[in-house]
């Protein structure tokens, strides 16, 4: 397949971007849903007098469906992206970066989608979907999985669906609230996956920033207890990946902590657990929810975060060795590369 590529590349070079305007059509179209074309063409800096062109002749082929709220993937559209996804990644060359990444890090598997979470939405719904898509192949009949808060999961909750094999599983938050939007937090989170696979849930309610004596209170109360030794012996565990000193703030830590991080180098945060740029932990908040010592023991961590911005944290954090699955984008592929 590779030299086919080449030779491709060198005899048709306008096929390969062709192949690739046309497959960034309609994964665009497909992750959003229904889109008119004009915030399409916005979206992927494009004329519409071109796109219409490409649009008209996706129509033509059964790829796409029309209607007064706008275009959508046709089912033999969505066939044809499946089939053309391992192809997309080596036309962008997105195989090779997983290889790398993953052999440095020593992953069992590393997805790496095109685009930039910093910048793109229809990114971010990609990310999502891979990560989706990674938890669906390694959660298996009846598991505990365990699940961290945030934007990007939330994102992952959004692109499940039920599912035959899922319908066992037990969701659980990986860590107590850090007071932000609800929408964000592990609970509401693993509550949704639950209800999207058909799945079942327990919660955890308690805040993620506890002092030593609060923890040791709660600690104490059996209900609490119950759930911890859930979420602790969890089988998988899926969850993103922070900026340190950006997660310490949302934390509310106090400015001894920031001085703190900042004079260690703190360059990734997870679960609480600080890292730099060696993988060592240089600072941990003390919680309720998974401890490092959990997370080594699980068959299966998956870590789904991207954005050229976090780069640097998702090297440190792999650097640490407890991930199993990266899901992550082209932007902060390239700045991993660039570190290791």
């Amino acid at each position: 397949m590779r030299e086919l590529m080449d030779v491709q590349r060198q005899l048709l070079p306008d096929l390969i971007e062709t192949l690739k305007k046309r497959y960034m059509i309609l994964n665009t179209i497909m992750l959003s849903g229904t889109i008119g074309r004009r915030t399409l063409a916005a979206s992927l800096d494009m004329t519409e007098r071109v796109l219409r062109a490409e649009v008209d002749f996706l129509k033509a082929q059964g790829l796409l469906d029309t209607d007064s709220a706008g275009m959508q993937v046709s089912r033999t559209g969505r066939e044809l992206l499946e089939q053309m996804e391992p192809l997309f990644n080596e036309l962008f060359g997105l195989s090779d970066m997983e290889e790398s990444i993953g052999r440095h890090f020593g992953l069992k598997q590393v997805v790496v989608i095109p685009g930039d979470w910093d910048t793109s939405p229809f990114t971010k719904k990609e990310l999502g979907r891979a990560g989706a898509l990674m938890l669906r192949k390694y959660a298996l009949k009846d598991d505990v999985i365990a699940v961290a808060g945030g934007s990007t999961m939330a994102e992952v909750a959004e692109w499940l669906t039920p599912s035959e094999p899922m319908k066992g599983n037990w969701f659980v938050p990986a860590r107590g609230g850090l007071g932000e939007s609800v929408e964000l937090q592990a609970n509401m989170i693993a509550s949704t996956m639950a209800k999207k696979t058909g799945g079942q849930y327990r919660l955890l309610h308690v805040p993620d920033h506890l002092s030593d004596e609060a923890y040791q209170s709660l600690i104490q109360e059996p209900n609490i207890r119950e759930v911890v030794d859930v979420i602790r012996n969890a089988r998988v565990v899926l969850h993103g990946i922070g900026n340190a000193l950006h997660m310490a703030k949302r934390r509310r830590a106090d400015e001894s902590t920031i001085r703190l991080l900042q004079d260690e180098y703190a360059r990734g945060e997870a679960f609480g657990y600080y890292f730099d740029a060696k993988g060592q932990i240089v600072h941990k908040m003390p919680t309720l929810g998974l401890r490092l010592e959990d997370i080594h023991q699980m068959d299966t961590v998956i870590a789904v975060a991207g954005g050229k911005s976090k780069g640097e944290a998702i090297a440190a954090v792999l650097q640490h060795g407890h991930e199993d699955v990266l899901v992550t984008d082209e932007a902060a592929g390239n700045e991993i590369l660039k570190l290791i």
